[in-house]
């Protein structure tokens, strides 16, 4: 009794391949494979470049917030002062900081003392954020201490005031320049209270990388900031830095049993809306690009439908000399998934090329588009960034092939189904 060949053997990969290569009478066929093939190519191509900027651009967003910014914010109890207004300030800033410091997840509590004044330099005005801070505690910050790019230098804190670039560019600044603060919480006398103006050396020019910080910030010694701001013997808040930023919710309540009768703010609360509006936006940008994949997919059953009515004759041949209908099947499912597979190939290593060179190519259309494709001012940092991810890609991957052999199996099951004789009768 005759062996049966196992499932996909030799001579169906062979008959598969004589049927995928180009030839002149088959000349539709052999387009409509390549049209396929390039389909799969540039859609898992936009599927992987789409994810790899959608994680770079969370990943830069978070690290400039981590890298520039409290983990967690206390605050005080809103209180009355002697005058009636309320206030939220910490008298016992150092207690309350060593507190915070001694807990084992922190690995730094420092003191602040926030305002809001008018900078003015060559003529030139605009608001900005002042941070009175220890010079020892400004110097952990890394993106501040070791940003993108700086110039000054970090140890001559304590004899003047660092700046933004956005700033220092705003007003036409350079370090060594001065810069005049205005603050209308300044001197009380016996008619009101006047406008405080000074003037500061520019020790610290540094760029964070993200727009928003680098436009309006500016950091001060923290003693000469609660004598500019009337905050002699407090302080606003204690920004605390922890050992894992995606764990703040799980410390909040030891952080609030150390600092006592408080508030916190996370970096979660001020910037939680915009990660979850990044995760909407993620999950629909990926339904709509595996709908691409699928378009492109089914062109593989067009360029098959058109081989099975193509190769009539030769499946009834086929099964006369008896090839079952699972080689059949078989033969033809080879056809379609290797086209999928060839172009789900080439567009991973596409979409890997954007992901690695994705600065010079950006730079290639800022510069032939005239400039201006990326606005900071709007999506807050300066570059399109793009971080690949071994998950993003796998996904990208399992969709595409997972979609090109689904839908080979129609076409190859109808050619497997087709009756010899109906093909033969008029040949």
């Amino acid at each position: 009794m005759a062996r049966t060949p196992p499932p996909f053997a030799a001579f169906e990969w062979m008959i598969a391949w004589r049927y995928l290569r180009a030839r002149r009478a088959e000349g539709g066929v052999s387009v409509m494979t390549w049209i396929s093939l390039i389909g799969i190519t540039l859609a898992v191509f936009a599927l992987i470049a789409t994810l790899a900027v959608r994680s770079g651009f969370r990943a830069e967003f978070v690290d400039t917030i981590l890298g520039a910014n409290a983990h967690v914010t206390v605050y005080a109890l809103p209180s009355a002062n002697e005058q009636g207004a309320v206030v939220r300030e910490i008298p016992e800033y150092g207690e309350m900081a060593q507190r915070l410091a001694d807990l084992p997840f922190v690995t730094r509590a420092a003191p602040l003392v926030r305002g809001q004044v008018m900078a003015t330099g060559n003529a030139r005005n605009t608001g900005a954020e002042i941070y009175g801070i220890a010079a020892g505690d400004l110097a952990t910050l890394p993106r501040i201490a070791d940003p993108e790019m700086a110039s000054g230098d970090i140890d001559r804190f304590g004899e003047g005031v660092a700046i933004g670039s956005g700033i220092a560019r705003e007003l036409g600044l350079a370090v060594g320049d001065r810069i005049r603060l205005i603050s209308p919480d300044g001197v009380k006398t016996a008619f009101g209270t006047s406008p405080r103006v000074k003037a500061y050396e520019v020790t610290y020019i540094f760029t964070a990388g993200r727009y928003d910080i680098d436009r309006t910030r500016i950091y001060m010694p923290f003693e000469e900031a609660q004598s500019y701001f009337n905050r002699e013997g407090t302080a606003d808040e204690i920004e605390v830095m922890v050992t894992d930023p995606d764990r703040v919710d799980d410390y909040a309540p030891e952080i609030l049993q150390a600092a006592g009768d408080a508030q916190l703010w996370t970096w979660r609360d001020s910037s939680g809306a915009f990660l979850r509006a990044l995760e909407v936006e993620d999950n629909v940008m990926f339904v709509i690009l595996s709908i691409l994949v699928l378009i492109a997919a089914m062109n593989i059953v067009s360029g098959l439908i058109m081989l099975v009515k193509n190769k009539g004759r030769d499946i009834g041949i086929l099964r006369t000399m008896g090839l079952t209908e699972g080689a059949v099947l078989r033969v033809f499912f080879i056809c379609g998934s290797f086209t999928g597979l060839i172009g789900t190939a080439a567009g991973v290593v596409l979409g890997v090329l954007f992901a690695i060179y994705i600065d010079p190519i950006f730079a290639a259309v800022n510069y032939f588009s005239g400039g201006g494709v990326w606005d900071p001012s709007v999506r807050g940092i300066y570059h399109l960034p793009a971080k690949l991810e071994m998950a993003d890609v796998l996904s990208a991957v399992a969709l595409s092939l997972g979609l090109s052999f689904v839908v080979t199996i129609f076409p190859a099951r109808r050619a497997a189904r087709m009756n010899p004789v109906e093909a033969l009768r008029y040949e």
